[in-house]
């Protein structure tokens, strides 16, 4: 997502496009791009235009439709547009497009815009639906999407899209929040309900997926042998731009489309804010982690970022379903938690395991935090994000003990008196630890709700 092509590289692919259904050969490249450069082809200073032709057909014998940004980065990096740049400058003249290109004759991005997907999604066939469906003129969305990194190299202050968090934890490196400025998160949310929803991910993904929750992905893993589990350092700081792109163009989003989507989603961390990065950690954490923070990835504090992390995992989640498939285990995958089970086999090759699934890990790019794997035998309590999967799903009874033991004192002092959190709405608070409780264990929950009545509104 660096090194952009310049205005000329994106002027030339426009008006290369613009001929994409009437003329795509040598002849009908070269007028094109003569025209966008304000040249007559056989002018000696448009020479070099076959030559461009020619490596732009070799490229793409077809049209590259729906990929303009790639095309203008060929046609940035060929030899031929080398030339004509050299050319420029020794005649000292500047080198620019005249006459831009449209996407195709007779035909705007907007047209067929609110066409529905298959899936009910909007059909975004161009950037102008993209910015329709956000309520931008197509200036405002490439200001937000801030391909450039121009929010990066800016000082801090009111135009920038991102405000910045340090958590110190202690004795573990810090973790940053990401806050997107309140018209860029209404924005990620509409791509959240518009886009992004909908959209397939791997079986094994239990987070933040309509239908599936921890419980379910907890479900999976009850009654085993031995149940491992294993935490992704740095877990959205680590799923780069790149690897969101691609979940996006596997999703059969447009090029620039699905450009300056990752663009509105991903963010890179100005050096200042890594400067400020609080004490804590080892050494070589806290260098992968400025690393990750530096380049554009996903923001913890985005709402896209969960259902993007699941689009970009996928591939992930089918290399680690796989190696569990052939072990004779299960697999599952909440956010950053990763979740395997089985028998006695996988009980007694259980390192060897955990070495596989790191190897199959670190070569998609993330990382394994080894002082959170666990690796747990039925004789002990087996837990999968923090729920009991021994036998059948269930509450720990650390969490029930505690929350029981509140209940009974604000029988006497009050439900307020117990807030320790200053919650705005204590009431509602409890209601929702009992509820989670009751998905868990009814009988646990049931009991919980009578010790509830007992206190004095």
């Amino acid at each position: 997502m660096t090194g952009a092509p310049d205005a000329v590289a994106r002027g030339l692919a426009l008006a290369l496009l613009a001929v994409a259904d009437a003329d795509w050969t040598e002849p009908g490249l070269v007028t094109a791009a003569s025209d966008a450069l304000g040249l007559e082809p056989g002018d000696v200073d448009a020479r070099w235009l076959p030559g461009l032709a020619h490596e732009v057909l070799r490229r793409f014998p077809r049209p590259p439709r729906d990929e303009a940004r790639l095309l203008a980065v060929v046609v940035d990096r060929s030899g031929a547009l080398g030339r004509g740049r050299e050319r420029a400058r020794t005649e000292r003249r500047a080198l620019r497009v005249v006459h831009p290109g449209v996407v195709a004759p007779g035909r705007t991005e907007t047209d067929d815009a609110g066409a529905g997907a298959p899936d009910g999604r909007p059909e975004l066939r161009g950037v102008g639906d993209l910015a329709a469906l956000l309520g931008l003129t197509i200036g405002e969305l490439e200001w937000f999407a801030d391909t450039r990194l121009w929010n990066r190299r800016h000082p801090s202050g009111p135009l920038q899209h991102h405000r910045y968090e340090w958590r110190a934890r202690p004795g573990r490196t810090p973790r940053l929040l990401e806050v997107p400025g309140f018209r860029l998160r209404d924005l990620q949310r509409v791509v959240l309900d518009r886009v992004l929803a909908g959209a397939p991910v791997h079986d094994a993904a239990h987070g933040f997926v309509p239908g599936r929750s921890a419980v379910t992905g907890a479900a999976v893993h009850q009654g085993s042998e031995v149940v491992v589990a294993l935490d992704l350092r740095s877990f959205f700081a680590r799923v780069t731009a790149t690897q969101a792109y691609g979940a996006l163009r596997r999703e059969g989003l447009p090029e620039p489309v699905a450009h300056l989507l990752v663009g509105l989603c991903t963010n890179a961390v100005p050096a200042a804010v890594l400067s400020a990065m609080p004490p804590g950690g080892e050494l070589d954490e806290r260098v992968a982690l400025r690393r990750a923070l530096a380049v554009p990835h996903l923001a913890q504090g985005a709402p896209t970022s969960p259902a993007l992390a699941n689009l970009a995992m996928r591939r992930l989640d089918s290399r680690l379903a796989g190696w569990a498939a052939a072990a004779g285990a299960r697999y599952t995958r909440y956010a950053d938690d990763l979740s395997f089970s089985g028998g006695q086999e996988v009980a007694a090759r259980a390192d060897a395991f955990v070495r596989g699934v790191g190897r199959i890990v670190a070569d998609e790019g993330h990382e394994l935090n080894p002082h959170k794997t666990r690796v747990r035998g039925a004789a002990t309590r087996q837990t999968v994000t923090g729920i009991v999967v021994n036998s059948g799903t269930n509450v720990t009874r650390a969490s029930y003990d505690r929350l029981r033991a509140m209940l009974h004192n604000a029988a006497s002092t009050g439900l307020e008196a117990q807030d320790r959190g200053g919650e705005p709405d204590f009431r509602a608070h409890v209601l929702g630890r009992i509820g989670w409780v009751e998905q868990l264990n009814p009988a646990r929950g049931a009991r919980l709700r009578e010790l509830l009545a007992r206190v004095p509104r």
